[in-house]
């Protein structure tokens, strides 16, 4: 036992450092969040940065599909109160099938982006099948989402 908890510690240690300071993009429902709902938000999101987490921005689009044309349209992202936490508004038809597609980045992480895509089935976002990414979702990824 002593010889497999030495390996598995010292790669715990190891990890921990990738992830301290890391840019993070989290999701959630604005039912919990008065200001969301005020401003008729979607969803919520948030990032997580330990270097200018005021230089961190959001972008979102709505990617979808209508009569088998595909679609993109330009979401709103709403600065909220809470520093890093933003309303996205729904700005997409209610024909097709569409995903949201949020994508922060922030200059002290130079190329690095991260990014969430969030199905949307029957009018509902489902947070619940979000997929993260630590890049900008590709257009395989993004077709993935709508099927």
């Amino acid at each position: 036992m002593k010889v497999f908890c030495k390996p598995l510690f010292a790669l715990s240690i190891l990890t921990i450092p990738l992830f301290a300071g890391a840019l993070l993009l989290e999701v959630g429902n604005p039912t919990s969040n008065p200001e969301a709902m005020k401003n008729h938000a979607a969803l919520v999101a948030r990032i997580t940065a330990c270097h200018s987490p005021g230089e961190t921005t959001v972008t979102a689009t709505a990617e979808g599909v209508v009569n088998g044309m595909r679609k993109s349209i330009p979401l709103k992202v709403i600065s909220l109160s809470t520093a890093g936490t933003f309303a996205v508004t729904r700005e997409w038809p209610e024909q097709g099938i569409w995903a949201i597609k949020l994508v922060a980045t922030n200059p002290e992480y130079r190329d690095y982006a991260t990014s969430v895509l969030v199905p949307i089935r029957s009018d509902s976002v489902q947070l619940s099948a979000a997929k993260h990414y630590f890049h900008r979702p590709t257009d395989a990824e993004v077709s993935l989402a709508l099927n």
